[in-house]
């Protein structure tokens, strides 16, 4: 028992819960109920869009905000299919930006873009305050790091599911895109943030052709070590022309 105290040392995860009697202490019991409800928060909040493309804006590259055909935050927690979609607008928005005799899309510094390019998505998933939190501070460590690709535009998506960020990418013809989301929260983690990197990305792709790096957060996996993470997999990506289970972590590990 005093080894499994000790972990509490390290973890916040119900290791070694203090008990009175037979039942659990009533300090655990009222920290259980305040981890549901921030979880329940979590999933029920709105992302503050405005305010994520302001932030985003800072790093020199377009930002287009799109949502998915899910209406309203109800419909989209009972419809996960409706958030893996674009709504009509949406869709119509991305397809007269990535005509460039209409519209020209914007890359790092401004640079324009060229087909094969990376493409960003950030979107709210099932914790908008993972996203609101977590994704500026992991761009930043990760742009650096991507000198090689061309970079952009960034979308921030709002009742988004994974999987929209393949219609974002097929619609904008990405070679590969990076969709950081906020993830399912758990009772000790309502703010952790996911990242899926998907090669090729277009309507149908599974999760099995994707690769994630989950539980970016401080109390989790650090920003920088994240960063270094994510462009590792879109380097090995990049090189083997594919993502999904066929591309192997420590290969990623190694190119970051």
């Amino acid at each position: 028992m005093s080894e499994a105290l000790g972990l509490r040392a390290y973890t916040n995860a119900r290791v070694a819960l203090r008990s009175a009697g037979t039942s659990l202490a009533t300090s655990e019991l009222l920290d259980m109920a305040l981890c549901l409800a921030e979880a329940r928060d979590a999933v029920h909040a709105e992302l503050s869009t405005i305010t994520l493309i302001r932030r985003l804006a800072t790093f020199g590259i377009e930002v287009f905000s799109v949502t998915s055909a899910a209406g309203a935050r109800g419909e989209y927690l009972r419809r996960p299919d409706l958030g893996r979609r674009l709504s009509a607008g949406s869709r119509a928005v991305l397809e007269e930006a990535s005509q460039p005799t209409q519209a020209q899309l914007l890359g790092l510094n401004g640079a324009p873009m060229e087909p094969g390019r990376l493409i960003l998505v950030v979107a709210d998933g099932l914790s908008a305050i993972a996203v609101e939190r977590h994704a500026v501070p992991v761009l930043g460590a990760l742009l650096p790091m991507l000198t090689d690709w061309q970079v952009g535009p960034v979308i921030a998506a709002e009742q988004a599911r994974v999987a929209i960020g393949d219609e974002i990418g097929e619609v904008l013809g990405a070679a590969a895109t990076l969709l950081l989301i906020g993830e399912r929260p758990g009772l000790s983690a309502p703010d952790s943030l996911g990242a899926y990197i998907t090669w090729a990305p277009r309507i149908g792709r599974s999760d099995a052709e994707r690769n994630c790096v989950s539980n970016i957060r401080p109390e989790g996996l650090a920003y920088d070590p994240a960063a270094r993470k994510i462009a590792g997999y879109l380097n090995q990506a990049r090189k083997l022309q594919l993502t999904g289970v066929a591309l192997k972590e420590e290969w990623a590990q190694l190119e970051g």
